[in-house]
């Protein structure tokens, strides 16, 4: 239901507005919004690693059609400019962001019982086309509620944040999904030491039950009124979204900041859907040891990211891109590391080459994040939100689903299960240093000024209230 009837403006209406502006940016608020990604990290693992592994490794099943059902989500993501403007205008049961993002949150977990009964079928016929059909549809459900949700989510948490910091706002939450995940996998890899069907449906149950209640818990009473919002309802503003994605995509600095987003993510996650797949074929490494690859990244990159807080915390977020740019180039240099461990099969190589590339994530994702909250101006903020997501999300969907791809077409043409695998990691490398080079070509300082971000003075961790 949306919400257009004419409404005149009042003086309560703006003195709200006003206080929700101005309000204190309190450190416990934001790591309440970020106890949401607790659900979040456990999804992940629960299909990206868990699923992923247990289908390829020990199903027997080709990594393409499992990557394009884990990329689905992520193809689907031009939903998510629609949700974002939706967000920013028209409100869902009386909210603008909590709705979206329960009702997201609620089709996502209801996905994950078709995903554990559908997995148990093929467990005894890896050719059962009512349980494909069934996975089809449990993903085609957790890819819409991931996007119905996450847009709003993050520009639930960017709202909750004064216009200086809302970069560290972004960038506290976004920390703590990634400082998750490694405590996750290898919580999941003691839950399930290697495949049974009771213990997964145990694990499903137990994301749905944990995870669903941090969905709820993080964001109820989240949502302040803000300024745009109090104008809206207050002049009955109507804002049309093919005006507002070409008034968006007319200036090449987004255009640009899209493409860098594409590369980079592309480029980052193309390994994601062979990583324990490569455990498993080149070093015969069990579920429980390929599950706990994701935390030895994940570890490195959150100290990274926490190490970056506390060195760069008073710089502008404007400024980050040199730092972005640096944690490429190091996740490029641990990416050919990997591709040298697949050739010369050192698994010692391997691991060191993760960790890099982890250091590398976080440095990147420091800056990255940073940068997205700069490319985000009021009042299209949501939008803005949007098109980034659309931009992560479809590399993302699209680089795991070449992953696999490029794993199977490698091996049908008679590679080395080592040389296949090595052929991605340096692949990505590549594209990482790609990535490079197109933010070395954006001014987003000038993008800033433009877009009057230069209202504050000081970013500054320690002036948070606690």
């Amino acid at each position: 239901m949306t919400t257009e009837t004419q409404i005149e403006p009042t003086s309560t209406s703006i003195e709200i507005a006003d206080r929700s502006e101005a309000r204190p940016f309190k450190i416990g608020h934001i790591l309440r919004l970020g106890t949401f990604q607790i659900g979040s990290a456990m999804g992940d693992i629960l299909t990206a690693g868990v699923w992923n592994r247990i289908m390829i490794s020990d199903f027997g099943i080709p990594a393409w059609p499992v990557g394009l059902l884990l990329a689905l989500k992520y193809l689907l993501a031009p939903i998510s400019l629609w949700v974002g403007y939706r967000s920013d205008n028209k409100s869902l049961w009386g909210w603008y962001r909590t709705s979206y993002i329960w009702l997201g949150r609620g089709l996502m977990a209801f996905s994950l019982l078709l995903l554990g009964g559908s997995t148990v079928i093929l467990e005894k016929n890896t050719g059962d086309p009512a349980a494909w059909a069934i996975l089809l549809l449990s993903f085609l459900i957790y890819g819409l509620g991931t996007l119905l949700s996450g847009s709003p989510y993050l520009a639930l948490v960017r709202d909750s944040a004064p216009k200086e910091k809302q970069g560290i706002a972004i960038g506290i939450v976004e920390t703590m999904l990634i400082a998750l995940f490694p405590i996750v996998a290898i919580g999941f890899s003691r839950l399930l030491t290697t495949y049974d069907p009771t213990l997964f449906w145990r694990l499903i149950l137990f994301v749905i039950v944990v995870g669903g209640f941090f969905w709820f818990f993080s964001v109820a009473g989240a949502e302040k009124v803000n300024r745009h919002w109090a104008k809206v309802r207050a002049t009955g503003e109507q804002v049309n979204l093919k005006e507002t994605f070409n008034s968006i995509w007319a200036d090449d600095r987004t255009r640009r900041f899209f493409l860098f987003l594409f590369v980079a993510t592309f480029s980052a996650w193309i390994q994601d859907n062979i990583l324990e797949p490569y455990g498993a074929d080149v070093f015969d490494w069990e579920v429980e040891q390929t599950t706990r690859l994701t935390g030895y990244w994940g570890t490195a990159t959150v100290i990274i990211l926490v190490t970056s807080f506390i060195i760069w915390r008073k710089r502008r977020p404007e400024e980050q891109s040199g730092v972005t740019k640096a944690g490429l180039a190091i996740m490029a240099g641990g990416m050919a590391l990997l591709g040298a461990s697949a050739f010369t099969l050192n698994s010692s190589l391997f691991l060191t080459g993760l960790v890099i590339f982890g250091a590398g994530f976080g440095l990147y994702t420091f800056g990255g994040l940073s940068l997205m909250a700069v490319m985000s101006p009021d009042p299209n903020a949501g939008a803005y939100l949007g098109l980034w997501t659309v931009a992560i999300l479809v590399s993302k969907g699209l680089g795991t689903f070449m992953g696999g791809v490029i794993r199977d077409l490698l091996l049908a043409m008679g590679s080395p299960e080592n040389v296949a695998y090595g052929a991605i990691y340096f692949i990505s490398a590549v594209g990482l240093f790609a990535a490079v080079i197109i933010l070395a070509g954006l001014d987003v300082v000038k993008f800033a000024r433009d877009t009057d971000r230069f209202e504050g003075t000081e970013y500054p961790l320690a002036s948070m209230d606690i």
